[in-house]
């Protein structure tokens, strides 16, 4: 998770739309200030509006987390570990985090966060991450195979060990196969 400086303390980024642009534009800019824009998904996620609060409008972005480069605005840090966070902040991120999970379950969303080629161990890692669990390595390749969707690729990974074989996102994939739940 990204936490945005604001007067001397860290914490979720946001600040008021400009007179000139929407919301979508003013959530847009904040991201863009912050890291690379270039294929990050951005979702409103909700709406904050109770009487002791001022109105949020509170979006989700997800990013590769590949060479994503960061100004000194901010710092990333572990969402299952948020650090000195005022508690409606963490009211939200608890919220974001659920809501992300449940749009595992039911959408290609997991794969915002994976470059274009991805090895099956880098997947499994972005859904235990998402699912805050470990996941059975033999159960999770099995299943993600079985699904369809995904597909490998003629390309390898070198490093410690046996190359990796690299896969793709099938955009293809049929979305009653997405549906399903496919892991605990």
């Amino acid at each position: 998770m990204l936490l945005a400086a604001r007067g001397g303390a860290l914490g979720l980024p946001g600040e008021p739309p400009r007179s000139d642009e929407s919301l979508e534009q003013t959530a847009d800019r904040l991201i863009g200030a912050l890291v690379d824009r270039r294929g990050t998904y951005l979702e409103q996620l909700y709406t904050y509006g109770e009487a002791e609060r001022t109105l949020r409008v509170v979006y989700i972005a997800l990013a590769p987390g590949v060479a994503l480069p960061m100004n000194k605005q901010g710092r990333w840090v572990p969402a299952a570990d948020p650090t000195d966070m005022a508690a409606d902040e963490l009211e939200i991120l608890a919220y974001a985090l659920r809501r992300l999970r449940y749009k595992l379950e039911y959408s290609a969303v997991g794969f915002q966060l994976l470059p274009e080629e991805f090895t099956l161990s880098e997947l499994q890692h972005t859904y235990e991450i998402i699912l805050g669990e470990q996941l059975d390595k033999r159960n999770f390749r099995r299943r993600i195979l079985h699904s369809g969707i995904i597909e490998e690729t003629s390309h390898l990974r070198s490093g410690e060990g046996r190359p990796a074989r690299l896969f793709r996102y099938r955009p293809d994939a049929v979305a009653e196969v997405r549906a399903r739940r496919l892991f605990p």
